[in-house]
């Protein structure tokens, strides 16, 4: 099979990177990507980070294209990718500091999102950190006539999926036991979301 490559990963990989630094700190030990896709994100951003193990994940269908870019690139802290579908899967049974996905939210199903950060609040523990990229509507609206117009091409193939409010998201990230630390203005319409797991005693 030819080797998967996404335009889109080429293009915002240095503005996402430029974020990680300022979240991932050198206590962190591990990182779970979800929805790695062609794995392009984790062979620029794992380097970067050598105290760090990063992990990645997605669906069956995913995992031969970024295991071409992971056998060609041979960075020694990326872990094999493994299948994860967040509303079926656990996380690898792994204590991890950081959990970083990028354009997942508005690919996947609401409820399915409703269940990856479910997980998020059942698997982080205190300090952990959660960051979503990609677009994100507010007050009912969207940031640009750009992403009005992707959105509308999303639901013309599947109608579940769509961009997300970010007040449903931030409720829901809430709910489950994080604070918002960080909403941050990224090229081409998009943000980076970073939460902060609190003490299990603020989420009850």
């Amino acid at each position: 099979m030819n080797k998967p490559f996404s335009e889109a990963c080429e293009n915002n990989k240095v503005p996402i990177l430029e974020v990680l630094r300022s979240v991932i700190v050198s206590s962190d030990r591990r990182l779970l990507e979800i929805g790695t896709g062609t794995g392009q994100h984790a062979i620029f951003m794992a380097p970067q980070f050598p105290h760090l193990e990063w992990y990645p994940t997605d669906l069956s269908d995913k995992l031969p294209g970024m295991n071409q870019w992971f056998q060609e690139a041979r960075i020694q802290n990326i872990q094999k990718p493994v299948r994860l579908d967040v509303a079926k899967d656990d996380f690898p049974k792994v204590k991890f500091d950081v959990v970083f996905t990028a354009n997942t939210f508005h690919i996947m199903h609401w409820k399915d999102c409703k269940s990856f950060m479910k997980l998020l609040g059942n698997r982080l523990r205190e300090n952990s950190r959660a960051v979503f990229y990609g677009p994100f509507k507010y007050n009912g609206e969207f940031t640009s006539e750009s992403n009005a117009a992707f959105d509308q091409s999303l639901k013309e193939r599947d109608p579940l999926s769509g961009i997300r409010a970010f007040e449903d998201i931030l409720s829901n990230m809430i709910k489950n036991g994080f604070e918002i630390v960080a909403d941050v203005d990224m090229p081409a319409n998009n943000r980076m979301l970073v939460f902060n797991r609190l003490k299990f005693e603020k989420h009850r």
